[in-house]
C-alpha cells in the first residue's frame, strides 16, 4: 500500500507539471470539458439525461464522449440497445487498449461501458499506471466534452468523479425525496470540495411553474445555508415516450425526434455550450485525471 501511495505522489507531481507547463500551443487552444452527471437517489432519469445531452452536444457539432462510472448498474450501452462485451476492466488488465474498447453510438457519440474498472487503477503497477494515464490524457484530446455517468447517491466512487470534473450536473425530480437528496449531495461534496462547480437539472416536471419551484426549493436552500449560488441548466418535461424508448432500448431523441423532451434536451445542450458556460476552473482531462489520483495520496 506504502509503495502504491508513493507512486501514485510522483504521477500527482508529473501531471501537475506536465497541466503547468502550458506544452503546444495548438494544444492549449483546445481543452476538453469534463463533466460529472450525478444525483441525489436513482430513478431520476440521470443515465437518460447524460445520453441524450450528449448526443444533442454531438448533433450541434461538439465531439462527445461518455464514460459509464457507474459501478456496478452501468446502463449506457443497455439504453442504447447494445450491451458491450468489452469494458474499462479489459483495458486495466492488459487485454484490450482503450481504443478498442469505445464504441460508437447513436449520432456519433462515443462511449466507454461501465464496470468497476476505475477501481482497478489503485491496483495497477506504476509502469501500467502511467501507461494508461497517458494513453487517456492521448485519448481525451479527440474530444469538446467528456461525460462521467456516475452512481447515484453519496458513495466514495461518485464523489470522486464529483470533485474532480469541471463541472457537475446534479439530476433531480419534483419529488421531495429527490430534492432533498439531491441537496444532500450538494453540501457534501461542497462541504469536502468548495471549489466543486454545480449545476442542477430538473428532470420529468409537469409544468414549468413545478420546475422552478423545484429548482428553488435546492438553490435557495444552497443559497441560506451554503452561500452558494447553483445555476439552473434547465428543466425538462414528464413524457411517456421516454419510458417506451427505454423499453425499447433506443434513446428517445433518436426514436421521437419531434417531441418536447427532445426539443427541451436540444436546447439545453446548445445553450449551454453557447451561453458562457465555461466553468471558472476548467482544466481539462490532465486536471481531471490529477486531481482523481490526488484524491488517492
Amino acid at each position: 500500500m506504502m509503495d502504491q501511495a508513493q507512486a501514485l505522489r510522483r504521477l500527482v507531481a508529473r501531471s501537475n507539471s506536465s497541466a503547468s507547463s502550458g506544452g503546444d500551443p495548438a494544444t492549449r487552444q483546445h481543452r476538453t470539458r469534463v463533466i460529472t452527471v450525478t444525483s441525489g437517489k436513482g430513478g431520476v432519469g440521470k443515465s437518460n439525461f447524460t445520453l441524450n445531452f450528449a448526443m444533442m452536444l454531438q448533433e450541434a457539432g461538439y465531439r462527445t464522449l461518455i464514460f459509464d462510472a457507474d459501478i456496478g448498474m452501468a446502463n449506457i450501452d443497455v439504453l442504447i440497445g447494445s450491451p458491450a462485451s468489452v469494458n474499462l476492466y479489459h483495458v486495466l488488465s492488459g487485454m484490450k487498449r482503450l481504443e478498442d474498447i469505445v464504441q460508437i453510438g447513436p449520432k456519433g457519440i462515443h462511449y466507454v461501458p461501465g464496470g468497476s474498472g476505475f477501481q482497478d487503477l489503485l491496483n495497477m503497477p506504476e509502469e501500467s499506471l502511467e501507461s494508461f494515464l497517458s494513453e487517456l490524457e492521448n485519448w481525451a484530446e479527440r474530444y469538446d466534452v467528456i461525460l462521467f455517468d456516475t452512481g447515484a447517491g453519496l458513495s466514495k466512487e461518485t464523489i470522486r468523479f464529483v470533485m474532480a470534473a469541471d463541472e457537475t450536473f446534479v439530476i433531480t425530480t419534483p419529488e421531495p425525496t429527490a430534492i432533498a437528496d439531491a441537496y444532500a449531495l450538494i453540501k457534501v461534496v461542497y462541504g469536502m470540495f468548495p471549489d466543486t462547480n454545480f449545476r442542477l437539472v430538473v428532470n420529468r416536471i409537469s409544468d414549468w411553474a413545478e420546475g422552478q419551484q423545484t429548482a428553488e426549493r435546492v438553490t435557495s436552500v444552497a443559497r441560506r445555508f451554503l452561500q452558494l449560488e447553483i445555476p439552473v441548466l434547465g428543466y425538462m418535461f414528464d413524457d411517456p415516450h421516454v419510458m417506451q424508448a427505454v423499453k425499447k432500448q433506443t434513446p428517445f431523441s433518436l426514436l421521437y425526434p419531434n417531441i418536447r423532451v427532445t426539443e427541451q434536451v436540444r436546447q439545453l445542450a446548445r445553450a449551454y455550450m453557447s451561453n458562457g458556460a465555461q466553468p471558472k476552473n476548467d482544466g481539462g482531462m490532465k486536471n481531471f485525471i490529477s486531481k482523481w489520483l490526488k484524491r488517492w495520496t
